[in-house]
């Protein structure tokens, strides 16, 4: 089996149990949350673990655990997000005092705020699963076109010292994309005013290709191509949600505003 049908195979299996769990909602798509968040912490701490951060990666093993439980059982938000901030804040007071580096941090808060920010946008309601479909249409037509503009157009790198094959009108091309999902997808469902969503949609491509970009900077720091080799033909977990989970987070944000720590999708579809 050539690497191209194993992308393939591998890729339509993950796009079918990903629709089929965030379809469902409640505790399946609180587990998929999780699965990504721990994906996530696992592979950054094996990047960057060391002789001297084991102790501090071991503590924020705890806080980290703790959190993606009580995320499990759906446990009010705002005490899964205290015990992650918590969590920050002890990981990055011991390694200030011991001298050593703050992956351990940057670790624990970029796997835990991903998963809490996907899990409650979900939710369990119809306006959750508006909330998640929008974040997947406008970071995956983000990432296509982006890809094919980028191969079909070329031109000037849009950030050569990290990622040398981005270019910046693949960068462009995906910011339209990521608008004309959202476009069809609010006109198409009915959620409200096209062209707002077409708005909040160009934030969100644009946070999703910093996002890729920021993901790719990390394995370079740490000098690996790929963040693992769990997914057949497509690295690691970092790997597949780097755009998506920075989106999640802008999206989680955006939404508490008008519907709560809990219901973020309520504020963003309400």
């Amino acid at each position: 089996m050539s690497n191209l049908q194993l992308r393939i195979i591998s890729a339509v299996v993950l796009a079918a149990v990903v629709l089929l769990m965030t379809w469902r909602g409640g505790g399946p798509f609180r587990l998929l949350s999780v699965v990504i968040a721990v994906g996530m912490f696992v592979e950054l701490c094996r990047m960057s673990r060391n002789d001297s951060n084991w102790f501090n990666q071991s503590v924020a093993a705890v806080f980290f655990a703790v959190a993606m439980l009580a995320l499990l059982f759906n446990v009010q938000a705002l005490l899964v997000l205290l015990m992650l901030a918590a969590g920050i804040v002890v990981t990055l007071l011991y390694s200030v005092l011991s001298k050593t580096d703050r992956w351990t941090t940057i670790a624990l808060a970029y796997a835990g705020f991903s998963g809490a920010a996907l899990a409650y946008l979900r939710a369990d309601d119809g306006r959750g699963l508006a909330a998640i479909l929008f974040l997947f249409a406008v970071v995956w037509a983000t990432d296509i076109l982006a890809y094919f503009v980028g191969r079909i157009i070329g031109g000037p790198k849009l950030a050569p010292s990290i990622s040398p094959g981005k270019t910046q009108s693949g960068a462009i091309g995906g910011l339209i994309g990521g608008a004309l999902s959202a476009l069809i997808l609010v006109s198409w469902l009915d959620l409200g005013n096209p062209l707002l969503y077409v708005g909040l949609a160009l934030v969100l491509s644009a946070l999703s290709q910093v996002g890729d970009l920021f993901e790719s900077w990390i394995k370079r720091q740490h000098g690996v191509k790929d963040s693992s080799q769990i997914i057949p033909g497509h690295g690691g977990v970092m790997d597949r949600v780097d755009g998506l989970v920075i989106a999640a987070i802008a999206l989680y944000v955006a939404g508490v505003f008008g519907g709560g720590l809990d219901f973020p999708a309520h504020g963003i579809f309400g």
